[in-house]
């Protein structure tokens, strides 16, 4: 869709002060087919983490259950991508409800993976900074807890944004204009909020883990800040730029312009995050080991075990039309 602002450009002669539309360049062709393919890199990447995840003892119990908790999250937020993209190839046509719900589901994926990485962090500070987990037993409780409270508070909250929403024209699925700087405003600090407690805790970790002369326990902490991290490249500057549009006003089609693209770079950065967990839990050499293990059997599965069924099925056919 292109993007239209009322301003007056300074930089050009308009001697009565009247203002223009500026005519924003659209982005909308290569937003829809990008989020086809983080969909699909998403739901592989993911789907195969959780299957290793569950299948196999490749991670200890707590850092397991978020990373586990983390991929859910992530394929919960790559459920609403196909319907971005429809909409940015095309327009929407699935109606006030589905905007509204669809918004809904992309903030769950969005606030559980932040709560669910701040909890992650606090018991990675925890355990390797104050050293004060009583017993397994009650940091595994913990835990579960969190992620536990991580959903609800996600699910509970999310309602209140999707309610923001609304279709205009029977084509657009946008917050109406007297919610914009609520809207942009809560989610910004949703996500600095957090981000401020992640901050402190890996700056202790780091300073701990350095001092050690323990290497296994600077690669226990290793997984855990690559994921930390890659969340926060990717969605830092979206959600900074969030709290951006939330404060400016652009005074000229140039500088709407160049937001506009800043606005829709930082985005496609936000959404590819989905598909980055998986390739971050590679890292693991135990993660990687049990994964081609898991495609070795749906390989012999395929070879030995489809034909088979196929032939059988095939002469039950036979046999029954005859």
């Amino acid at each position: 869709m292109e993007n239209n602002y009322n301003l007056i450009d300074d930089q050009e002669d308009d001697s009565d002060g009247a203002a223009y539309i500026c005519h924003i360049s659209d982005f909308s062709t290569i937003n829809g087919y990008v989020f086809i393919l983080f969909t699909i890199i998403s739901v592989i990447g993911n789907t195969l983490l959780i299957c290793v995840l569950v299948t196999q003892k490749v991670l200890k119990f707590v850092t397991k259950t978020f990373i586990l908790n983390l991929a859910c999250s992530d394929l919960i937020f790559t459920a609403t991508l196909p319907f971005w993209a429809y909409y940015h190839l095309h327009h929407w046509v699935f109606g006030d409800f589905l905007c509204k719900f669809m918004t809904a589901v992309y903030f769950v994926g969005l606030y559980s993976s932040i709560f669910i990485l701040t909890g992650m962090t606090v018991d990675r500070f925890i355990t390797v900074v104050l050293n004060k987990w009583p017993n397994n037993s009650l940091r595994k409780r913990c835990a579960v807890g969190v992620c536990v409270a991580a959903w609800v508070i996600s699910i509970a909250v999310s309602p209140y944004d999707a309610s923001k929403m609304q279709v205009e024209n029977d084509s657009y699925c946008e917050a109406y204009s007297e919610a914009e700087l609520g809207y942009y405003l809560q989610v910004s600090l949703l996500f600095f909020l957090p981000f401020a407690v992640i901050i402190f805790c890996h700056l202790s970790i780091i300073r701990t883990v350095f001092q050690a002369t323990n290497r296994q326990r600077r690669k226990a902490v290793g997984i855990v800040f690559c994921i930390v991290a890659a969340y926060f490249i990717c969605w830092g500057p979206y959600n900074f730029l969030l709290f951006i549009k939330s404060l400016y006003q652009p005074s000229g089609c140039k500088a709407a312009q160049r937001l506009e693209t800043a606005y829709n770079i930082c985005r496609i950065l936000a959404f590819s995050h989905c598909c980055v967990n998986p390739l971050l839990c590679l890292l693991s050499q135990r993660i990687r080991r049990h994964l081609l293990d898991l495609l070795k059997v749906k390989t012999i599965f395929q070879k030995n075990f489809l034909p088979t069924f196929f032939l059988y099925t095939n002469c039950i056919y036979k046999y029954i039309a005859h």
